[in-house]
């Protein structure tokens, strides 16, 4: 078989296996040889032949005997040169000698430092993200980002990893999501590959797990997670942890795990202020420019969308990509009409939708206390009454129910909630300052 035959087998196997697995597990694949109906491929490491053999041989096998190719079995093996330092598969890094993907949780190319738009809300965890993308001595560890969704935490850990990549290509840099990290470790009970699996994790020079929230409850999976935690650590290897809370509010998560993931820097991203989200209107106008010339953006347009839409950057910006090319297929400029009806369902969804967890962050940010306490089961008066301005602004600015509310508040019953909700009803006629709060709370929320 020709090396050009190989490639046009490999164009297939884009359309059935898809982009992701195939940038992962089959590009790196290299022919060796077709010799008495065995196909025989060079892999990095064992661990990447038996996967590949398991989970995308009998499709290789078949677009190689539909190319016309005498092929009975595909076999998959580390070069012999290789055999006598074999080295783990490195998941998203990039190998020195080669542009091609190990296996891993693809990069998206869009999220660099260069396209994070920095404002007061993320600008530590931007600051932090950098400092560890720099790389040199380990200063903290791990960096644990958090915050809600669209707010920016993958885009900084696929910065992250682009960054050591290119500044320090000879890095073992493992990027993967916990549910990966999950099906893979369950994936190696299976097969009784466990050897394969710690080999594979514990020797990174860098690991960063995204929405680590998912192995909460999963026994067998935080288990190892929290040795391969500690392993990592001993070795003074740097580790980047995200999620969409802080690691003392995810429920079902071991205290000991909690502890490690706070042992380090833990910097939450807070949800975006107009300005920070008027900065990331206008930098996706600058690339929408070229993409559409000639395209008449009116004044006014982009303040209006960093108003109304507030929660989530990803619709924010998905929303700005709809009505440029809606505006470039009609032939119109984007005026405020114009955007008010291609975005009718849009602006209809970002409508009052204050979050449970906004109001709690707001009103532990106003009386300087931590999230976690105000949650939590202490009792005493500073901890007390936010808890109870929380719990009444939640009844009056959410559409969610006196148990529902409850249940974000530490598993409290409705009861507390509605004898929380009637105190400070009665305190906002007695306590001028508590009314205050109450108003600019509000007002904070609402903008």
């Amino acid at each position: 078989m020709t090396d050009e035959k190989w490639g046009q087998v490999r164009v297939n196997l884009i359309k059935t296996v898809g982009q992701n697995n195939y940038k992962n597990w089959i590009e790196p694949l290299e022919f060796s040889e077709l010799d008495d109906g065995v196909a025989t491929f060079f892999v990095p490491t064992n661990f990447m032949g038996n996967y590949v053999s398991q989970n995308f041989g009998d499709q290789i096998l078949y677009q190689l005997t539909t190319a016309g190719e005498a092929v009975q079995r595909v076999v998959f093996q580390v070069p012999a040169n290789q055999t006598t330092r074999p080295k783990p598969a490195k998941p998203v890094a990039v190998a020195k000698s080669s542009s091609k993907a190990v296996p891993g949780a693809p990069l998206d190319k869009r999220f660099r430092f260069e396209t994070f738009v920095v404002g007061k809300p993320n600008e530590l965890a931007h600051a932090a993200a950098k400092r560890v993308a720099e790389g040199g001595p380990v200063t903290f560890n791990p960096l644990f980002l958090y915050g809600g969704v669209g707010l920016g935490k993958t885009h900084l850990m696929h910065a992250i990893a682009h960054e050591l990549q290119e500044r320090q290509p000879e890095l073992n840099v493992v990027y993967l999501s916990a549910e990966q990290f999950m099906y893979r470790f369950v994936q190696a009970l299976r097969e009784k590959r466990m050897m394969d699996f710690k080999s594979l994790f514990r020797s990174v020079d860098v690991l960063m797990v995204d929405d680590v929230q998912f192995i909460a409850g999963k026994d067998s999976t935080q288990e190892e997670f929290f040795h391969t935690f500690n392993a990592l650590v001993d070795q003074n290897k740097q580790i980047i942890i995200s999620a969409d809370r802080a690691p003392g509010e995810i429920k079902d998560m071991e205290d000991r795990i909690k502890s490690r993931l706070q042992c380090g820097l833990v910097v939450d991203l807070h949800p975006t202020d107009f300005e920070l989200r008027l900065g990331v209107l206008q930098s996706k106008v600058d690339q929408y420019s070229a993409q559409y010339p000639g395209l008449e953006l009116d004044d006014g347009v982009l303040d209006f969308l960093a108003h109304r839409i507030s929660t989530n950057v990803r619709v924010l910006e998905g929303a700005l990509t709809r009505l440029f090319a809606f505006a470039s297929l009609v032939g119109r400029p984007i005026t405020l009409e114009l955007a008010q009806d291609c975005l009718a369902d849009v602006l209809r969804a970002s409508d009052r939708k204050i979050t449970v967890e906004e109001i709690q962050r707001k009103v532990s940010e106003h009386y300087n206390i931590r999230l976690s306490d105000m949650i939590g089961p202490k009792r005493l008066r500073s901890y007390a009454r936010p808890r109870q301005v929380a719990m009444y602004l939640c009844k009056q600015l959410t559409t969610r129910s006196l148990p529902e509310i409850g249940r974000r508040f530490g598993g409290r019953d409705h009861t507390t909630v509605m004898h929380g909700v009637k105190r400070i009803e009665e305190l906002k006629v007695q306590d001028s300052q508590i009314a205050d709060d109450i108003e600019l709370l509000r007002r904070s929320l609402e903008a």
